[in-house]
């Protein structure tokens, strides 16, 4: 936004959020038009030192939030969620990989049952193609058994392997598994050319990788009719005396108050802050919240079972910089012998000493480098099963995350099996670490969208059942984890939800 620019009290559309979905479904309506509005709580990101600096990143926290959410204990911790343009996204590891065909079906689980989403893989397959152009996905299709069915190729090829991670594929195939290229959204000679360092968890500062502000926001900024407005937090939605049409959006920015009125709000804060600025904004037509006639919002709380495990090997000389070029899948499906699925498995951006000592704060970082210097790092994700009882809740302004990881069994397992596959392949030493709520591991499912009102919050097309002019799009409408990165298909739905708007609300 132009800073002579004076805030705006007025808009046909309303985006709250400048994530992945926010920005895609700017993307999606600019053409239409309409006068859009994005307001987004924080600022760009500049291009500075620490965006490169591990230890400022990994010790030092220097990105993270100055706030504190509450366990279910009462207990304080300190979230990895960021407010910035463009979202989480900044600091992604850019894998931009399509639910399978399967994870829209109904799937049991070694604990629960993760439910069919209400249409088809096929019914969204459109839009995640447009997706993919829009993010400048590089990929290699026809690697991947689990791959569902693509009508449209990657325009780039997929970023390749270095040298070492090239002969770790290999090794790999020896033994049996099936690596496949990690459909990516990075210019990997640019992001190089800015620093000799991995993306992942690294912020991007239009240098080299696409997360949501480079891409589907820049898209949406070229067209006059979309305008960005940010440190400009939302407090409240205001609806109409029946408690049905939303008529004022409330914000702050710069220790004002201010009030717009819009046609219609699209409300993509990411899956705890939306479901907190619903449960807030409760009125007496809404007494729980709005949206919340099924008194699911901010119910089935997802994040993804998440280790990191990795195998060392003395004879294996690491001197990659990114690493994060491959992943396989040959437990997704089933454990590999018939039995419940486990997840996906994925290179972590290379781990160095300065990231290992955030942990490790005893062993001297020159240890750590030279030990690091002989390993390889992967990410074991397995999904997380929808739980009523898993939810974020508000006691005043306190939000309180009372997350109950589900289906940990199959994530150990799938831990397992990683080690065994590693120590197939010659890596004697294989070590592992869970992830905690510390960290937003793809926070899903508090606003979920569904075809039945008493159940679920939204429909398919992510309107709220109970306001006829307020859309939920961002990872709260996910009706299901499934066992990958969720990014692309929150932006294949917004994009989805976006061309519907076009042709039913603003064609009217």
């Amino acid at each position: 936004m132009n800073p002579n620019l004076q805030p705006r009290t007025a808009a046909d559309i309303v985006i709250i959020g400048s994530g992945i979905g926010g920005s895609a479904m700017a993307a999606g309506l600019a053409a239409s038009e309409a006068d859009i509005l994005i307001l987004e709580a924080g600022d760009h990101l500049a291009d500075r030192p620490e965006n490169r600096d591990p230890r400022a990143i990994f010790q030092q926290g220097f990105f993270r939030p100055k706030e504190s959410w509450y366990d279910e204990t009462g207990a304080p911790f300190n979230p990895g969620n960021y407010y910035n343009v463009g979202g989480n996204s900044k600091f992604y590891g850019a894998v931009l990989t399509r639910y399978r065909a399967e994870d829209f079906e109904e799937m049991q689980h070694l604990e629960g049952v993760s439910p069919a989403w209400p249409f088809a893989y096929e019914e969204l397959e459109p839009w995640y193609g447009k997706a993919e152009r829009l993010f400048q996905v590089r990929g290699t299709l026809g690697e991947d058994p689990t791959e569902p069915h693509h009508s449209t190729p990657y325009e780039f090829p997929a970023v390749p392997d270095e040298a070492p991670i090239g002969a770790l594929r290999k090794r790999l195939n020896a033994v049996g598994v099936h690596p496949s290229s990690l459909p990516l959204g990075v210019d990997i000679d640019t992001w190089l050319l800015h620093g000799q360092t991995p993306w992942d968890a690294h912020p991007n500062s239009f240098n080299g990788k696409m997360d949501a502000e480079t891409t589907a926001l820049a898209a949406a900024l070229k067209h006059r009719n979309v305008q960005l407005q940010t440190n400009s937090r939302v407090t409240r939605l205001e609806t109409a005396p029946d408690g049905k049409t939303i008529t004022a959006v409330h914000y702050e920015k710069d220790g004002t108050r201010f009030v717009i009125k819009p046609k219609l709000v699209i409300l993509s804060a990411g899956a705890v802050q939306s479901a907190v600025l619903l449960l807030r904004s409760a009125n007496g037509a809404n007494p729980g919240g709005l949206a919340n006639r099924s008194d699911q919002v901010g119910r089935n709380f997802m994040n993804h079972n998440l280790s990191a495990v990795i195998g060392f090997d003395h004879r294996f000389r690491n001197d990659s910089i990114y690493q994060k070029t491959f992943g396989f899948n040959d437990f997704y499906l089933s454990d590999g012998k018939g039995g419940a699925p486990l997840g996906n498995v994925q290179l972590l951006g290379r781990i160095s000493g300065p990231v290992l000592k955030s942990d490790l704060k005893l062993v001297p970082e020159w240890v750590l480098d030279r030990f690091c210097a002989h390993t390889v790092d992967f990410l074991a994700i397995s999904e997380d099963v929808p739980k009523p009882e898993s939810r974020v809740r508000v006691d005043g302004d306190k939000i309180i995350l009372q997350w109950i990881r589900s289906n940990w069994p199959a994530h150990q397992k799938l831990v397992a099996q990683i080690k065994s596959v590693l120590r197939a392949a010659g890596f004697p030493l294989v070590l592992s670490k869970a992830f905690d709520r510390k960290t937003p591991s793809h926070q899903c499912g508090t606003v979920r969208m569904g075809i039945d009102p008493a159940q679920a919050p939204l429909d398919i097309y992510c309107r709220a059942f109970d306001h006829p002019n307020l859309f939920v799009v961002d990872a709260a409408f996910l009706p299901t984890s499934a066992a990958v990165n969720p990014a692309l298909t929150i932006a294949a739905q917004a994009l989805r939800v976006a061309d519907h708007i076009v042709s039913k609300d603003l064609a009217q």
